[in-house]
């Protein structure tokens, strides 16, 4: 079996590890759970042929507060980077943890999951910086941690790019 380190990288309380959870047990509650440091999930799947085990590190937000330890993102095969779609703020918070993850490991696999889709009434993010976004050509999916849309996918993008030749 093939193992593979995914890390969730994001602002403070953007759905995290809600989305671990509901990928890993299909589960979601309201409640507000901060990760201090990592907490580490598995997942076997099934990917291009291939027995593969996922190796979740859910990693604690990011904040003017709080940085990510390199140390964390050693030896990952790919990442999600994950924006709260109801605060625009979380999409730059992502976009450094980009660089950061680019310095520290180079490029590797990643998706830009926007979650909490589930709050459409309260979508923030400016058309403008989408567009920006899309020029890039950054895999993106649109995901709620609460009905779980767009999760499974996000993951299996992001596996099968980790184990495309």
């Amino acid at each position: 079996m093939i193992n593979k380190k995914i890390c969730m990288l994001g602002g403070f309380a953007v759905g995290k590890t809600s989305l671990v959870q509901q990928y890993v047990a299909h589960l979601f509650s309201e409640k507000y759970h901060t990760t201090l440091g990592v907490k580490v999930d598995k997942k076997k799947v099934r990917s291009a042929g291939r027995d593969v085990q996922l190796i979740l590190w859910d990693i604690h937000g990011k904040d003017r507060f709080t940085t990510v330890s390199d140390s964390y993102l050693r030896g990952m095969s790919g990442y999600l980077l994950v924006v709260d779609s109801t605060r625009p703020e979380t999409l730059t918070t992502a976009q450094a943890l980009k660089t950061q993850a680019e310095k520290t490991v180079g490029r590797v696999p990643f998706v830009l999951m926007l979650n909490k889709i589930d709050l459409s009434a309260g979508w923030a993010i400016p058309d403008k910086e989408l567009k920006i976004i899309n020029k890039k050509s950054w895999p993106i999916i649109r995901t709620s941690a609460k009905t779980g849309e767009g999760v499974e996918e996000a993951f299996m993008m992001l596996t099968s790019r980790m184990m495309a030749p």
